[in-house]
């Protein structure tokens, strides 16, 4: 097959869950089909390059993905004008297009159609009334842009069951297909551990919604609990950072907490989640977060919380692999000193996540993906199909 990722933010020049999933996805499968990457121009030199047998194609030069704290609606419009021109004369059996920003959907669509290929999204968010948090009244415009653009791809590719049923509220119901994310779990075995001994770790985006102060609250409680300082890496950055740091300074807990900022190396997270005992996502809105794989992979349970926005809960299953938690600190607080003081219950947790990490192998994640898109090219898809991994 030829397949074509159509991505703004291509890795490793911009670091997140969704960049690693399309690389990681797409080099494994140029090992036996002709893959393409089109994204902006991060890279010194010519428009076109090859990076592990896949073909990367800098359609336009790079915006700033975020203006204050926001995905920039300019630089999203900016990519899509530019990509459906580079695509216009090429053929592709697949084109799978990340499906934010939503904007290139419809250019994509009218490829589609002149085309006859087939156009698949990969949805890795629905927002729906959550856009009027986000952009207050202007939030009328993003929900019907979500809710046309769900209507435009032959095939959606969702990361979790949550975000299927979560599609279903918004029109999307038929040819969907569960398609987890994964990690290179044999690779992740060979990263060593970081000098530094975590009590509790965090990586993420540093936003609102993340809730990083409801942490540290709990890394206040913990400390108050065991009548030590509980050492908590904070590995990200973003528009909450000064906030944070200053809220870290006004709950006590400077001593105990280190602002390691955006990590360039994913070696260095990795290693850094493997030195913790316990790793802790509050944020209320995900999708499928690779950094709980990661730190399952690494045997480390999870922390998340159980909210209807969250498909984070998805990837933590509660009492095994790690804990299902209110946004409270208290039972956060709870939670991880039961983590720290339990050993019997600690090394349970860990096997479990290692066993769960070993199970969402990229090499196993990118098989479901490939049969999903054959099927769509033999023109087999005739009824909805899922194809949820086994856990």
């Amino acid at each position: 097959m030829k397949i074509a990722y159509v991505y703004d933010a291509v890795y490793p020049w911009e670091k997140g869950g969704a960049q690693k999933r399309v690389w990681e996805i797409a080099r494994r499968l140029a090992e036996t089909h002709d893959v393409h990457l089109y994204g902006m121009h991060y890279w010194n030199g010519p428009d076109t390059i090859e990076r592990d047998g896949v073909t990367f194609h800098g359609v336009c030069d790079p915006k700033d993905l975020y203006v204050n704290g926001r995905r920039s609606i300019r630089q999203a419009l900016h990519f899509a004008v530019h990509v459906a021109p580079r695509l216009r004369d090429a053929q592709f059996d697949i084109v799978d297009c990340q499906a934010w920003p939503l904007f290139p959907l419809f250019p994509l669509k009218l490829h589609e159609i002149a085309r006859e290929l087939r156009l698949c999204a990969t949805w890795f968010e629905v927002w729906d009334q959550y856009w009027y948090d986000y952009l207050g009244y202007k939030g009328v415009f993003g929900r019907a842009i979500e809710r046309a653009s769900v209507r435009l791809p032959t095939e959606i590719i969702t990361l979790s069951d949550h975000l299927k049923a979560d599609l279903a509220t918004i029109g999307r119901e038929t040819n969907v297909s569960v398609v987890h994310n994964g990690v290179d779990y044999e690779g992740l075995q060979n990263v060593p551990v970081a000098e530094h001994d975590w009590d509790v770790i965090y990586v993420g985006r540093l936003a609102e919604h993340k809730h990083v102060d409801v942490l540290l609250d709990a890394v206040a409680q913990v400390t108050d609990q065991l009548d030590r300082d509980v050492s908590c890496g904070i590995i990200g950055d973003g528009p909450e950072r000064t906030a944070l740091e200053a809220y870290a300074r006004d709950r006590g807990v400077t001593e105990a907490v280190e602002f390691l900022g955006f990590v360039e190396e994913d070696e260095t997270v990795v290693a850094n989640l493997k030195a913790a005992d316990v790793f802790v996502l509050p944020s209320t809105r995900e999708g499928f977060p690779n950094t709980i794989l990661e730190a399952n992979a690494c045997g480390t349970p999870s922390i998340v919380v159980d909210h209807p926005d969250n498909g984070g809960t998805a990837v933590v299953n509660d009492g095994e692999t790690g804990y299902i938690t209110p946004l409270s600190s208290e039972v956060m607080a709870d939670r991880i000193t039961t983590v720290l003081t339990d050993r019997a219950t600690r090394r349970r947790l860990q096997t479990n996540a290692r066993t769960f990490g070993k199970q969402h192998d990229w090499d196993r994640i990118v098989d479901e993906l490939e049969q999903v898109y054959t099927d769509l090219v033999t023109n087999t898809r005739e009824v909805e199909v899922s194809h949820p991994h086994a856990t």
